[in-house]
């Protein structure tokens, strides 16, 4: 590339970052859908989606900061900067977790610039990173501080481009939102290292944790620079050569045992393969490469249809955070683990954009409102970092990360500042937009600023209520465009009226278009069937057979303890499936605006533990059981939950 046209290309470049969110197709990506910038969306006070930002804002994030300095992490930093000469504290990767957190902060200052307390973390933290960072731009306190023998040495361990990850995704943060272009300076200066190091001709490597790749690509996007994109596309195409050993659980814990273009089922390592295909998704698209996206597609295919929670949770298997068998799907032994939650939600996105089809959308939305929210307590300082769909009576916890309780921290504390990241970027996943419209994508209380002078109103109590009002505040130069509104997978009936007027306007894809000259002032409204559904589980998940979870809109509701009469054993309760399960409200449960209730049975538990021939169940007296929503368990009193609930035997 000459000169000049690099230069034209970097402007470009940083044209397109103008509020631009975490994912940012450059104008020449295949990509179906472009995004909505992050400073053009603005999520209202009163929706759920808004108070979980506020909250985000408020409570999460400072609690992440003030960790990281309580458990050693900053600490960590001034040693390899020679400022201190205290002992490494926590994990290898530890680094990681500052990088989060300053990717949220980033991403958070955008919406409140005048936060003196983010503003002087990032500033702060950012030169203590400078300072850290060795003379070739290399940036790691551990192997700086603990075994600069072992740099580059154990790529299957280190999580050295992990860490590197975060830091160009905290650095890409910083660009768009203008929070520090001394941070975007020190993390190039490492990404330009590992072009030296591992681009053409370079060595040959993969990192045992994939996270850099979606790092390069869209630091790609933020500068222009064509070497980082195909650093990331390099590693891509050396996996599955396995470079990084057998390890303790196999080359396909790492995603290295076959090239990822031919593929045909997930596999190990549930973090690790979504953020993989997430960098999957982002090369193929900046690349044209679509032997890449048919890959990550047809995966998707796999995750979703085989390996996936009615949740939205990924990893069943606690030994390894994997995967397990195709339908291994256990509720009371899920690992789940948050940051598999997260990742999944970032891989729909991309897949989305690439390909509009609104099943991405719809799990971005399951995701987001049942496996990613259950992490977070009501006061946004506790986490789970794995979440089970099922906590037996006398559930003993297995360790930390298997606890039946949301705890303030952890040893290897990689979720509450993900979840960081993740809620302080919210809005830009809410929509996308280009010269013909304006495309939504997840609902909520919330504003839009759409190119050619167009600004749509939304105000809905979305997911307790199906009512969808927008109003076109906006119309820009008169000209027709089109409003798309999803129509979610779940939804079986629905009614669109402009104007108070009912129109027919058939789904097409997944969203119903409106195509029209709008004038400012004109109404929509895209009211949603929320009847409440008794979800089945395919017969091959062997630990669901004979059970519902209920689910209404897009939320999944469970059973907890602390709604059962006392001395009941929730594992003794059955649904009566002949009885009606509806919306309610409780009184007492004012911070619940919908829970669920329906008629239960209790069984007779009585007997020895196997029976020769069928064993009858004899059930008791009928009680009167109330669902809440799966991702508020927990926030009351610690005991038994269960999202998949026995039906009683009939006849």
């Amino acid at each position: 590339m000459t000169q000049q046209k690099l230069s034209e290309t970097v402007q470009a470049a940083a044209g397109l970052q103008e509020a631009a969110g975490p994912v940012a197709p450059t104008p020449a990506a295949l990509s179906a859908l472009r995004p909505l910038g992050l400073g053009r969306v603005r999520l209202g006070e009163e929706g759920l989606l808004g108070q979980w930002r506020r909250r985000n804002a408020e409570d999460t994030l400072p609690h992440c900061v003030d960790n990281l300095h309580g458990s050693g992490n900053i600490g960590n930093l001034r040693t390899a900067a020679g400022e201190s000469e205290g002992e490494f504290a926590g994990m290898w990767f530890a680094d990681s977790d500052v990088h989060k957190t300053l990717e949220a902060a980033a991403w958070q200052l955008a919406a409140s610039p005048e936060d003196a307390g983010l503003r002087s973390f990032v500033d702060d933290t950012t030169a203590l990173l400078a300072r850290a960072q060795q003379a070739d731009g290399y940036l790691n306190s551990y192997f700086t501080v603990v075994a600069p023998q072992d740099r580059w040495a154990k790529p299957d361990w280190s999580h050295e481009l992990y860490c590197a990850g975060h830091l160009i995704q905290a650095a890409v943060a910083a660009g768009r939102t203008g929070a520090s272009d001394a941070l975007v300076t020190l993390a190039r200066r490492f990404a330009d290292l590992l072009v030296e190091r591992f681009g053409p001709d370079g060595v040959e490597e993969v990192c045992g944790h994939p996270e850099i790749e979606t790092a390069l690509a869209e630091l790609y996007r933020l500068t222009g620079h064509r070497p980082y994109l195909d650093l990331a596309r390099r590693f891509l195409d050396l996996r599955g050569r396995g470079l990084l050993g057998h390890g303790r659980f196999g080359p396909r814990y790492y995603q290295d045992h076959q090239p990822v273009r031919e593929v045909r089922e997930v596999t190990g390592h549930a973090v690790r393969q979504l953020y993989l295909l997430a960098g999957m998704v982002d090369v193929a698209v900046e690349t044209g490469d679509l032997s890449l996206l048919n890959a990550a597609e047809r995966l998707w295919e796999d995750a979703v249809n085989r390996r996936t929670y009615v949740t939205g949770a990924h990893g069943s298997r606690h030994r390894d955070e994997a995967y397990g068998d195709p339908y291994e799907l256990p509720p009371d032994r899920a690992y789940g683990e948050t940051c598999a939650a997260i990742a999944s939600f970032q891989w729909n996105w991309r897949l989305l954009l690439a390909t509009g089809r609104a099943r991405y959308a719809d799990e971005m939305e399951r995701v987001l409102y049942n496996a990613f929210a259950a992490a977070v307590s009501s006061d946004g300082r506790h986490f789970f970092y794995s979440n089970p769909l099922q906590v037996r009576t006398g559930h003993a916890s297995a360790g930390e990360e298997a606890a039946a309780r949301r705890l303030p921290w952890y040893s290897c504390a990689c979720c509450p500042p993900n979840i960081a990241r993740l809620m302080a970027s919210l809005p830009g996943y809410l929509a996308t937009a280009d010269d013909d419209g304006l495309w939504i994508h997840l609902y909520g209380d919330a504003s839009f600023d759409a190119p050619g002078g167009r600004r749509v109103e939304m105000r809905t109590a979305y997911p307790w209520q199906g009512r969808i009002e927008l109003e076109i505040a906006e119309a820009g130069t008169g000209q027709p465009w089109t409003l798309a509104l999803r129509v979610p997978g779940w939804c079986d009936a629905y009614a669109v009226s402009i104007g108070g007027e009912p129109v027919r306007a058939a789904a097409r894809d997944g969203y119903v278009r409106l195509t029209r000259a709008w004038t400012p002032g004109t109404t929509v409204v895209l009211d949603l069937g929320m009847p409440v559904r008794q979800v089945t589980a395919h017969p091959r998940v062997d630990a669901a057979r004979g059970c519902v979870a209920l689910a209404r809109g897009p939320l999944v509701y469970c059973l907890e303890q602390a709604d059962l009469p006392h001395g009941t054993v929730l594992e003794d309760v059955r649904l009566d499936p002949g009885a009606p399960v509806t919306p309610d409200h409780r009184e007492d449960l004012p911070e619940i605006p919908v829970v669920l209730t329906a008629t239960g049975l209790v069984a007779d538990a009585g007997g020895s533990l196997y029976t020769a021939g069928a064993r009858r169940e004899r059930t008791g007296t009928p009680l009167m059981l109330t669902a809440v929503p799966y991702f508020l368990w927990g926030n009351r009193s610690e005991g038994p939950m269960r999202v998949w609930i026995p039906v009683a035997a009939t006849g």
